[in-house]
């Protein structure tokens, strides 16, 4: 029996150090043995009172001290006291040949609508990328698979565990991956991280601001001859080889890798993935050197029993949101949804589609969304954040609108928080709402949006937004909103928090929602009364009204604490990002604040419109108008 540290504690480290000296701290940084004979121990250091072992099964750092004479046995000296439990940083790394028969546009929304961002929002999974390779044509690539994904990761052990393992069952995996992963030949291998090296002007390509750049993966796999083991690789890479390929052009990582512990493999595999720029030096003298070495045609003679080699292109780089809208156009598209992950994807006409799904903040709150528009996933995109009680449907007709003339951009729009009852372990307030916005760019692949457009609470969120990160936005629109809280603000949210309460409505899964009574004074109150013309303007006011009663309550009270305590003014001067102010004419007295606050934004005011016969949500009674209006911001800003 002994002690197991899941994080290794000052006194756990004390028992190494005892034995060691010095040898516990440097064991825990580097983890797991590099070159494992069937993954067994491996000795770090030894001392009078021990010594300390990494035990790739065990996934552990071990402090073995001696046994008493009278407990010794023939071959077993030791006994393990001390453990340290360490995770291992690797790669899944997936090659794949769709079959003939299998339309394109199904295999790429299924990969990487799907199955990618599925793997994407397990906490354990840092990036995702997809691949294509350029060799196909070539003596090394001519037969094998053209795709190919990996997955970097800080801890191999979670893909033999849950939540990972559910995403390869019912119901997370849905039938449309039962259907096809039959048609796709699949190689899935994972691997231990050896070792890095990377050049000074490396950048990881998942951060956001990188997103777009490209590069080339060049993987190589090499076998061993029996017998042999891999401590001459290594000492030759990191000797001579790295060394020399950093000297070619547009190099800029190497990374090593062996066959993962958690696999269990007796045969070992060492894989290299080497990266360089777009532009590149890959065939150049420089290269040439490198691999042209007599140590290196010794180590491919006497060493190694078989080399696979493949050059790759960056394709697609994956995020926890769905956002593949390039797969409408082509032919064999199939609509699909799966009701455990929340997503589907389906046509829209005319060559377009839309697809629906949702993130995770990083304080646990859930947006979800809907992206539509251009298929070109570089599009410029156009963010939509709908007022309080509201959902996304609010903006149907504008879109529709804004698209018939603007079809080269994409538009997204979200359920902002306290929609449903999963708002997030935060206080809702105005930065926590701007920050959303930020967050579902981030999750997007989305460096910067051309404009962002708000109503109400959400025109409060997009000013904010602008004010607070105008590098990742382009312009914005705010519209029937304040850039400080009406003092009343606090006591008439209460007030009607608490009409909600009283009446104590309930939705599905009988949960508790605002209720009729106060959807019907809300929806009332924000509408002018000549939209109540018994006809379909009539009816768009219902399906308003609808949604104000099935909003979360308990959503409902959290959010309207950011209604009742901001003040953007001392900043409003300090505005960079070009924006517009949009008013309903019928909107009680905001046509007269918003001119007025327009005039405090930024060094000389910005411009402000009154939409003629609207209220509260201009974009709902005169979606025209207000399409016009972003169509001309978004002309002048592009």
């Amino acid at each position: 029996m002994y002690l197991v540290a899941l994080l290794p504690s000052s006194r756990c480290l004390e028992h190494f150090e005892n034995a060691c000296p010095g040898a516990a701290t440097s064991a825990v940084a580097k983890g797991r043995p590099h070159y494992p004979s069937s993954h067994g121990p491996d000795l770090l250091s030894s001392g009078s009172n021990g010594i300390v072992i990494r035990d790739a099964q065990a996934h552990a750092i071990l402090l073995l001290t001696p046994r008493s004479k009278n407990q010794r046995q023939e071959g077993n000296e030791y006994e393990t006291t001390h453990a340290i439990m360490v995770k291992t940083p690797g790669i899944l790394y997936v090659t794949m040949q769709p079959s003939a028969s299998l339309p394109a546009a199904e295999f790429h929304d299924w990969y990487n609508n799907e199955h990618g961002p599925n793997r994407l929002r397990l906490p354990f999974i840092h990036n995702g990328f997809r691949y294509r390779a350029r060799d196909t044509t070539t003596s090394e690539g001519k037969g094998k698979h053209e795709w190919m994904a990996i997955y970097d990761t800080d801890d191999m052990d979670a893909f033999n565990a849950e939540p990972y393992l559910a995403l390869r069952g019912a119901p997370i995996q849905t039938q449309r991956e039962r259907d096809i992963r039959p048609s796709v030949d699949i190689d899935r291998r994972s691997y231990d991280l050896v070792s890095s090296r990377e050049a000074a002007d490396f950048e990881k390509l998942e951060k956001i601001e990188n997103y777009g750049r490209g590069n080339v993966m060049v993987s190589v796999r090499l076998s061993l001859k029996q017998g042999k083991d891999g401590k001459e690789l290594d000492k030759w890479y990191e000797e001579e080889h790295i060394d020399m390929l950093a000297k070619v052009k547009g190099w800029l990582r190497t990374r090593r890798y062996v066959t993962a512990a958690i696999d269990n493999k007796d045969e070992v595999e060492y894989m290299a993935l080497h990266e360089y720029a777009p532009e590149n030096g890959l065939g150049g003298d420089e290269f040439k050197a490198a691999v042209e070495t007599p140590w290196a045609k010794d180590i491919m003679t006497n060493l190694v029993a078989e080399k696979v080699r493949r050059e790759y292109e960056l394709y697609y780089t994956f995020g926890p949101a769905p956002r593949d809208l390039q797969n409408f156009a082509l032919a064999g598209f199939r609509k699909w949804e799966s009701p455990a992950t929340q997503t589907r994807t389906f046509s829209t006409g005319n060559d377009g589609g839309a697809v629906e799904s949702y993130i995770t903040t990083s304080d646990g709150a859930e947006l979800g969304y809907r992206l539509e528009g251009s298929t070109n996933s570089d599009a410029p995109l156009i963010v939509l954040s709908n007022s309080i009680l509201t959902s996304y449907g609010i903006w149907d007709r504008f879109v529709e609108s804004f698209l018939a003339k603007n079809s080269q951009y994409r538009i997204l729009r979200y359920n902002t928080r306290g929609r449903t009852s999963k708002a997030g372990e935060k206080l809702v307030t105005m930065d926590v709402l701007a920050s959303d916005i930020i967050s579902l760019l981030d999750a997007l692949k989305v460096p910067k949006a051309a404009s962002i457009i708000g109503v109400s609470m959400g025109g409060a969120s997009v000013l904010n937004a602008a004010l607070t990160y105008p590098d990742r936005i382009g312009s914005f629109i705010a519209c029937d909103t304040n850039d400080k809280n009406p003092e009343v603000n606090r006591k008439a949210w209460g007030e009607r928090v608490a009409m909600c309460e009283s009446e104590n409505a309930h939705g599905e899964e009988n949960e508790t929602i605002v209720g009729e009574q106060l959807a019907e004074v809300t929806v009332r109150r924000w509408f002018v009364k000549e939209s109540y013309d018994g006809g379909d303007m009539e009816k768009e006011c219902e399906r308003v009204k609808q949604m104000v009663i099935n909003n979360s309550l308990e959503g409902f009270r959290k959010s309207v604490e950011a209604l009742c305590d901001y003040n953007f003014q001392p900043r409003m001067k300090d505005g960079k990002v070009k924006g517009v102010f949009v008013v309903g004419s019928g909107d009680g007295v905001l046509p007269k604040t918003m001119k007025d606050m327009a005039t405090r934004y930024g060094s000389n005011g910005a411009e402000c419109v009154e939409i003629e016969g609207a209220g509260h949500l201009p974009m709902v009674e005169k979606p025209d108008q207000v399409a016009e209006v972003l169509g001309k911001l978004v002309a002048s800003s592009s």
